[in-house]
């Protein structure tokens, strides 16, 4: 049957692009690496790409994955898949996280895995108990975090416990490799993965299993990555497992926006790409879609003090806009009092609405004093970067409970679940049902109906676990013939979770609130159970418990995009987002760049960081920093950071060098009143 032409339209989609652009998407018959500079338009560049392999190469959807580094960007990307291709001539194609690829594959490969049906996936605050009841320290949290950090650095270096013990050069470190042994040890014991394993052991299995790489390699026939710069050493490699040979592989990434080193980013991976692909070509995106030239100018003024792998200049044709304003504020609450006057201003002045405007950070605690001033003088705002709706206590537990519906073995889950609600089953109780567990080589759950078990905590005891053990056990044996959603909300009924929200909430409103969080989450269970990437049948229980468990790590904040506030939020969270006028606060010695990196001397990341916070202002762009600030009680002296003498001085306007409009004056005054309200009430 002849195949029919590439529609019309297609090629009408090619011609919006510009040439860059246009050579990216159509090079297909080799290994390809495009550096998109900030507001170049590369997720158009990767969907439209996606859209030429499917209608002009005749790639299957199936034989194509796309990988980002977030639910929120994979979701985007997704979308915006769904309004360039119909649902039909898009079905099969994966778009997805490196995790949620990572998790799939062992899923896939339950007999290369190691791990058994219905494996969990602890998170973070899982791990850290784990770590506790390895080394009996509940009383040394921040010993806790050295140790998660420094295995988890292990994992993304694909070092197993025995490689780490072996290079372990000093006493801390040969401890820790120890932990690290017993850390994978009770791993095993409970049937579990932690975050870094999702690409540390698909890294592994590929790499011994060449049958089952050369499988994988087969099955994906053009894999396109965004946020190369992002990704760290164990991500690398997993590209390589899975590209092999393969022409088909486009990377999409930017040198000058790569601020992640504290979690293993590694933007030499980039330079490692030409290195280890001497086929691969090197397109460069500079024309930038976002921000006037002046931006645009004093962005790359200081990006050019950072070393470069790769030689760029953004450039626009939006024109030349408006100077970049520099603001010297005395202290930290005239900073506060100058940033919400001109946001008033200006929002009068250019007819804009809140939601334009954006107030940019290197650290959260810089929030609190615009926050008390926005409310007094009643603007709207919107902090991003708060608790996940996956990190509520309600949504935990229930999660918890369905983790241990899916896996028996899971200890942590047993352990949050047990007394939720309250069974009179005590902490004593629990100690002797972890040592019977432990003389049995068995879980929690299962050690709870076993034999033998009167013996080491009492019939009364016994009862109680064994009533628990049953009734988990009857949920789980009728879950496989119900969808998830029906799971919960049946298990919610049984355990009565509605009156005990009641009974430990501080008021029936809270528990009321409570109680449409854990409704919500039985309708999010239905509609991702019903809707998947590509496949045309609803995900089982064990599918739907790992997403939660990824979407509890990735997932740090709920977008409400539509509600029109002023955006509050730190360099690191605004990246890869626009806004029509950025406030950049706090530029200054010691904040930007950090105290921490500058002791550490990695100017170069903050000043990347600096260029990130610059690059999402569209039209205008306002630079404030304080003489003094005070910290602990005590006020010291500040300095301007650094990066305002790396930028060129004839696009920058200083307001203060002349006398303020009358105007300006008042709203300032107005907002220093409400700056000193806002005080006496909070009687500070």
């Amino acid at each position: 049957m002849r195949r029919a032409p590439p529609s019309p339209n297609r090629y009408f989609h090619l011609l919006q692009l510009n040439p860059q652009q246009r050579t990216a998407v159509t090079t297909t018959d080799r290994p390809l690496l495009v550096l998109a500079g900030a507001g170049s338009g590369k997720t158009r560049v990767i969907t439209e790409k996606i859209a030429h392999l499917i209608e002009v190469r005749r790639i299957p959807p199936r034989s194509i994955v796309a990988i980002t580094f977030t639910n929120k960007a994979a979701r985007e990307m997704r979308e915006r898949i769904r309004e360039r291709l119909d649902r039909d001539r898009a079905r099969g194609l994966r778009v997805s996280t490196f995790h949620t690829l990572g998790l799939d594959f062992l899923r896939r490969e339950p007999q290369v895995s190691g791990l058994r049906s219905g494996f969990s996936l602890l998170d973070p605050s899982d791990c850290r108990q784990l770590l506790r009841e390895i080394t009996h320290r509940d009383d040394d949290p921040a010993e806790t975090e050295t140790l998660l950090a420094r295995i988890s650095r292990w994992k993304n270096e694909l070092l197993a416990p025995e490689q780490a013990l072996a290079q372990a050069n000093e006493p801390a470190e040969h401890h820790a490799a120890r932990i690290y042994q017993r850390y994978e040890q009770a791993l095993s014991a409970y049937n579990a993965v932690d975050f870094d394993d999702l690409i540390k052991r698909p890294v592994d299995i590929l790499s011994r299993e060449p049958e089952l790489r050369e499988r994988w390699q087969n099955r994906i026939r053009h894999l396109l990555v965004d946020e190369y710069q992002d990704t760290n050493g164990a991500q690398y490699r997993l590209v390589q497992l899975l590209v092999g040979v393969n022409p088909g592989l486009t990377v999409v990434g930017d040198d000058d926006q790569s601020i992640y080193a504290w979690r293993g980013a590694r933007p030499e991976n980039l330079a490692r790409l030409r290195e280890d692909i001497p086929r691969l070509e090197i397109i460069k995106l500079e024309q930038n879609y976002r921000s006037t030239n002046r931006i645009l100018t004093v962005a790359n003024r200081l990006i050019a003090n950072n070393p470069h792998l790769f030689e760029k200049r953004l450039w626009s044709a939006l024109g030349e806009g408006e100077p970049i304003r520099v603001i010297r504020c005395a202290d930290a609450e005239a900073e506060t009092a100058r940033l919400v006057s001109e946001l008033m201003r200006m929002r009068f002045r250019l007819r804009a609405t809140w939601s334009d405007f954006a107030v940019l950070y290197r650290s959260n605690h810089q929030s609190r004093l615009f926050e008390k001033l926005l409310r007094e003088q009643g603007i709207p705002y919107r902090i991003s970067g708060g608790q996940s709706f996956f990190e509520r206590p309600e949504i935990r537990d229930l999660g918890a409970y369905l983790r241990l519906l899916v896996n028996p073995d899971d200890n942590p889950a047993f352990l949050r679940v047990i007394n939720v609600p309250r069974r009179e089953i005590g902490p004593s109780t629990l100690e002797k049902l972890g040592r019977h567990a432990h003389t049995r080589g068995c879980s929690l759950l299962r050690a709870a109906s076993g034999i033998g078990l009167a013996e080491t905590v009492g019939a009364r005891g016994q009862a109680r676990l064994s009533r628990f053990a049953d009734w988990a056990e009857e949920i789980r044996r009728q879950a496989a013939d119900e969808a998830p959603e029906r799971v919960l909300a049946r298990l919610v009924e049984d355990i009565d979770y509605e009156s005990w929200l009641l009974d430990n909430s501080p008021s029936p409103r809270a528990a009321r609130r409570r109680m449409d969080a854990v409704r919500e989450f039985i309708d999010w269970i239905g509609r991702i159970s019903r809707t998947t990437t590509g496949e045309e049948q609803a995900l089982t229980l064990e599918e739907v418990v790992g997403r939660i468990s990824l979407m509890d790590v990735l997932d740090r904040q709920r977008e409400n995009s539509e509600e029109d506030a002023v955006q509050l939020l730190t360099l690191h969270t605004a990246k890869g987002l626009e806004f029509p006028h950025v406030f950049l606060v706090g530029f200054e010695e010691d904040l930007l760049p950090h105290r921490v990196s500058l002791e550490e001397e990695n100017v170069e990341e903050e000043r990347r960081l600096a260029y990130v916070g610059l690059t999402r202002a569209q039209q205008t762009l306002t630079i404030t920093y304080a003489a003094q600030r005070t910290r602990y009680g005590e006020t010291t002296e500040c300095l301007p950071s650094r990066f305002l003498d790396e930028l060129p001085p004839e696009h920058l306007e200083w307001p203060d060098a002349k006398p303020p409009d009358p105007e300006t004056q008042q709203l300032t005054a107005r907002a220093h009143l409400a700056g000193l309200k806002a005080m006496l009430k909070s009687g500070t």
